[in-house]
């Protein structure tokens, strides 16, 4: 009786490492009151951080709460969330305070971002010349969101972008701040112009 050879091993596949998502920077600006905390915390995967203060009569004599009377808090330094497009990118949001007295952070806060979305209210389209000056003089590819507050605006996107003398190259979209897959699409407005800014 021959004696059973023990069988042979059976090659495995090596296991390819799984890759983290690449960590990209987005900038989400604009005027007082326009969306920027709302948008970050429509489409954040973890409870965003927001720097939150109440507005005191003090501020409210500075900022213009005419088109926000409900709003009782604004934010003093920076909206902080992130979202993972897919198993290879993963967008981290900062937002900007939208005050021109905090006007002295963003050059820390838009470092080594690809790119910005700048929130508008049709309501008060001079709240947002700053965020748009911004980017152009420094040449960061954004794009202008139009937020649709109570689901409507109040002029043309043609109009928006005449008033903001923004270049063709620009996008223009309107959005919905408080819905999760409206802002995730105008991020990725934002993603691919950098991505074609670069080459990507």
């Amino acid at each position: 009786m021959t004696p059973t050879e023990p069988a042979a091993p059976v090659a495995t596949a090596p296991v390819a490492a799984v890759r983290p998502p690449l960590p990209v920077k987005m900038v989400i600006a604009g005027g007082f009151g326009v969306g920027k905390t709302t948008a970050v915390g429509s489409i954040s995967e973890i409870e965003p951080l927001t720097t939150e203060a109440a507005i005191t009569e003090v501020a409210a004599g500075v900022d213009d709460l005419s088109h926000t009377p409900s709003k009782t808090t604004t934010t003093v330094a920076m909206d902080f969330g992130c979202i993972t497009i897919d198993p290879t990118l993963k967008l981290y949001l900062f937002g900007t305070p939208g005050q021109e007295r905090f006007g002295f952070m963003w050059d820390d806060i838009v470092e080594g971002a690809v790119g910005g979305l700048v929130i508008v209210d049709t309501r008060r389209l001079d709240d947002c010349y700053a965020a748009v000056d911004y980017f152009e003089h420094r040449q960061i590819p954004f794009a202008v969101a139009v937020n649709a507050f109570d689901g409507k605006v109040e002029h043309t996107l043609e109009e928006v972008r005449w008033a903001l003398d923004v270049a063709e190259r620009v996008p223009l979209i309107v959005f919905d701040a408080r819905e999760r897959g409206s802002v995730r699409d105008a991020l990725l407005v934002v993603l691919e112009l950098a991505l074609e800014r670069t080459g990507g």
